[in-house]
Parts: C-alpha cells; structure tokens; sequence
C-alpha cells in the first residue's frame, strides 16, 4: 500500500517503517512510543492515535506527520455535547421565518446583546451562553437581510460562533459557521481573521498541511509594511504566522516553523503591546501572545525544560487567562512538568486551570492526558484528583 493511501494509519506506519529498514523495537526506540502501540495500530487494533503520538512517530521515520496520518479525523463531541448544543446547531442551519414589525430586530438592540454576550464567550461560560446564543443568531440572520451593518454584526457572532465549536469539539458545525461568516467579511482583515480560527480548526482535525497552506497564503495577502502598519493589521498577520508554524511545528518542518514564528514575533515588536482590535479578544496579539506560543512548539518538539523557561519570564499579569492563549499555555506548564516527574507541580497547575475555566477544561483531551499521566504515577489519588478525573472523564 502506499504510504499516503486510503488504510488505517497501521498500515501506512508499517509501510513506511518497513522501507526505512527499521523494527517495531528500532522505532519504539527512536520515537519513545511503547513497542505494544505500535503493534496494536499496525495490527488495526487500534485505528487512530493521538497527534503527538503520531509526530513522534513520524519523526523517528523522517517524514511529515501530514504524510503519516492522511485522512485522520479529530474525534467529536460527544453525545452528550451534541444534544446540549442542538438548539445552536439548529440556529446556523434553520432558514428564518418572517417576524411582525413588532418583533423585529434592530442593529442596536442585536448589537448591545452581542456586546452583553462577549464576556460569556471569552470566559468560556457555556452554560450562561447556550440559552442566547440561538435567538442572537436568529436576530443576526434576520439583520443580515435588511443592510449592510447587519451582515458585519451577523458576521462577527458567525465568527464568534465557528469558534465556540471548535472549542467543543463540534467540528461540521463550526466549518459551517465560518463558511457563512466569510460571505459577511466587512474586508480583508475581517477575512484574515476567519481565516485564523478555520486553521485553529483544521489543526485540530489533524489536517495540517492545508492548515499551514491556508495560514501562508492568507498572510501573504495581508502583509503590511511595519514602519506604518496599523495594530489592526498587525494583529491579522500575526496571528495568521502564528497558525502557520503551529501546522509546521506538528508536521515536523521546524525549520519553516520557525521561520514563521520569528516573523511573528517582528509584528508583536512593532505592536509593542498586547491589544485586541476593536475590542476583540479572538484577535488579540502582542508579546504576550507570541509568548505563549513560543512555548507551545517547544512542547510539541518535546522539550520540557525550555517550556517551563519561557513560561517563567512570561508576564502572570500580561494576558486574561482565556481558552484561546493562556490556559493554553498552562497546559503545556503541566505537561511539562509531568515529563520532568513533578506530578503534584503538574497537578497544582490543573487545579488552576480548573478554577478559572471549569467549563472549558474538560472539552480539552489533552488535560485528560496530562491527569491520566498524573494518576498513573501515583499509588493513591487525593479527593481532589478523583473529582477532576470524574469531572474531565479520566477512568481510574
């Protein structure tokens, strides 16, 4: 079979590994996954594996992850998730009905409860926020149809959104809503700020090839000179660079990924802040972020000690701890600071990740991971740590 052809990821693992003349034992060795996963994905028992699993695997063989993992999908939601959040997926698709003049929608009504909603949506306060969020696309839909502003204010809440899905693993659903929200795109960095949270997407599908293509090409088109470029624009850029040395980064071309995240870090210089363009937290970029970031390769590239180093000179105060930088980051701290065997300094960093974000922690496989790899190293757990492995699904 070929090594990028249709089969479970076994048989293009065996393929591979066979061509470069190496055993299960050679690259259980050289990739320091155990011989015994090895052995079940090559005999199909099992059909999928982690990303970083697969990237260590696919740099022990010397190619890309993207070449070992073709066709790999990103599990879902669960069913549990799916139910609770049917009234918004019915709320992106549903077509919208005609209402009285006296129900209808205004651009500043719409507006100020979108504004009123932001909060739940940068706190991550899912359960505040499902019982809005299909009237707000209702009204937003209704909007769209009568001017121009309420395309833009339909586009920033798709956008909003599409978000929202990927950070709960709905992943058809936020594909759609930012298929729609590119058709309300009020300009190019409206666009380029889609674009960020469509690779955040495909990165999470484990699709990161087209995540790095579409990253680069959306950069390209948004390059601004830096001796005059607006923090706007250097938000877009920045970011886009960001996403496009995390795909790289995870496809092992560090080289490239570097490249990206230095180039990056010349726009966050020029911002010389952290700020967020309109307000918007999904585009906020800045030292701060590049930061974070920074530290995120060095955790996919499996080195622990520059983690907890760059996490060390990170500002606590620099940046809201939010889904989508630094609770992020803390991960990586934890995950860190398992490898280095300090379970409870690893355990200590969960438990703050908890308390700020209770409802985004456990949509979060890989601090299932990290509390997984805690509690295997112990002989007994505290009440504390059965409580979080109750609440993010980890058996014991």
């Amino acid at each position: 079979m070929a090594d990028n052809g249709p089969g479970h990821i076994g048989e293009r693992l065996r393929d591979i590994r066979k061509r470069r003349r190496l055993t299960q034992h050679g690259l259980s060795e050289a990739s320091g996954v155990s011989i015994s996963w090895i052995r079940k994905l090559e005999q199909g028992e099992q059909q999928d594996t982690r990303l970083e699993t697969a990237r260590k695997l696919a740099a022990a063989l010397g190619v890309s992850t993207t070449r070992l993992i073709a066709g790999r999908r990103e599990d879902e939601a669960d069913e549990a998730t799916i139910e609770r959040w049917e009234p918004v997926r019915h709320a992106l698709t549903a077509p919208v009905s005609d209402r009285g003049a006296d129900e209808a929608p205004t651009v500043e009504g719409t507006s100020a409860a979108l504004t009123a909603a932001l909060p739940l949506f940068s706190g991550d306060r899912f359960t505040d926020l499902r019982p809005v969020l299909p009237a707000l696309l209702r009204d937003a839909d209704a909007l769209a149809r009568l001017n121009p502003r309420g395309r833009h204010l339909r586009g920033r809440l798709l956008q909003l959104t599409g978000s929202l899905m990927v950070q709960t693993r709905q992943f058809d659903a936020a594909e759609k809503a930012l298929d729609r929200a590119v058709e309300d795109a009020a300009d190019r960095l409206d666009g380029a700020a889609i674009a960020t949270t469509r690779c955040w997407l495909l990165l999470r599908r484990g699709q990161l090839a087209q995540a790095r293509a579409v990253a680069e090409r959306e950069a390209d088109d948004v390059e601004p000179r830096l001796s005059r470029a607006t923090p706007a624009e250097l938000s877009a850029w920045g970011w886009l660079l960001l996403r496009a040395s995390a795909a790289a980064v995870r496809d092992n071309e560090s080289d490239i990924a570097t490249d990206a995240l230095r180039l990056a870090h010349s726009a966050a210089v020029a911002m010389g802040r952290e700020f967020a363009p309109n307000g918007d937290f999904l585009r906020a970029f800045g030292p701060v972020t590049v930061a974070l970031k920074r530290a995120e390769n060095a955790m996919v590239a499996e080195e622990p000690d520059r983690v907890l180093s760059l996490a060390a000179r990170i500002p606590a105060g620099g940046l809201r701890p939010t889904s989508n930088n630094r609770n992020r980051h803390l991960l990586d701290v934890a995950r860190a600071h398992v490898m280095k065997r300090r379970h409870a300094d690893a355990f200590g960093v969960l438990q703050g990740v908890w308390a700020d974000a209770p409802e985004w922690l456990p949509n979060q496989h890989y601090a299932r991971d990290i509390l997984g790899d805690i509690i295997a190293k112990r002989r007994t757990m505290t009440r504390e740590m059965q409580s979080m492995a109750d609440a993010l699904g980890v058996p014991l």
